[in-house]
């Protein structure tokens, strides 16, 4: 099965709600972070296989919470993505030297082919236009390029979110489903796990 597809207004809707919610929980995504939380983010980080030098993609980045342990890899360039303004305020003033971008990811606007590695973490499900923005995403990574896709509490935790939330939150893809997603827009998977406190698919963007 493709991706789940909307039309323009429910997605335009979906991410309205979504801004308004993110921009008044702001201070909820500062740390302290849950327990175990932290280690669990390096293993996301980890698993996008950053290089020094290189460029990366934070998609959903909330207040930077990735940002500290990306810096670790020494990369060249940091993007930070968010459809969440004072989030990304946040990130500015957190990490300077962070370039930050407001912006559904179908929309960003960034050259082709300019992207090492992109994490997807904690805002899988919140994605209301998964075709446009994995063929953006595509486009704009580099043939080798990683993607991670992750939760650092797992799919349980989304399953808690989902009762309350005001807006539609997907499932994270199982393992198979994954690989028939990812195929028609260049990417491999190389690494699935999850565990009930863990989620992390990495994929390679195809030569």
């Amino acid at each position: 099965m493709p991706f789940e597809t909307r039309n323009k207004e429910e997605i335009e809707r979906i991410n309205r709600r979504q801004q308004a919610l993110f921009d008044d929980i702001v201070h909820v995504f500062e740390p302290p972070l849950p327990e175990g939380v932290p280690e669990r983010l390096e293993q996301i980080v980890a698993a996008a296989g950053i290089e020094a030098g290189q460029t990366v993609l934070d998609v959903g980045s909330g207040t930077g919470i990735l940002v500290p342990i990306i810096r670790q890899y020494r990369p060249k360039r940091i993007y930070a993505c968010d459809l969440s303004q004072k989030m990304l305020d946040q990130v500015q003033k957190n990490y300077p030297g962070v370039e930050t971008l407001a912006a559904d990811l179908r929309d960003l606007v960034l050259p082709d082919a300019s992207i090492d590695a992109a994490l997807i973490n904690a805002c899988y499900p919140n994605i209301a236009d998964k075709p446009g923005a994995f063929a953006n995403l595509s486009r704009m990574m580099k043939p080798g390029g990683r993607l991670v896709v992750s939760h650092p509490l797992g799919k349980r935790f989304v399953d808690t979110l989902r009762k309350s939330s005001p807006f539609p939150l997907d499932d994270f893809p199982e393992k198979s489903e994954a690989k028939r997603l990812l195929a028609p827009y260049g990417l491999a998977l190389q690494t699935f796990v999850d565990d009930p406190v863990l989620y992390i698919l990495a994929a390679v963007k195809r030569i």
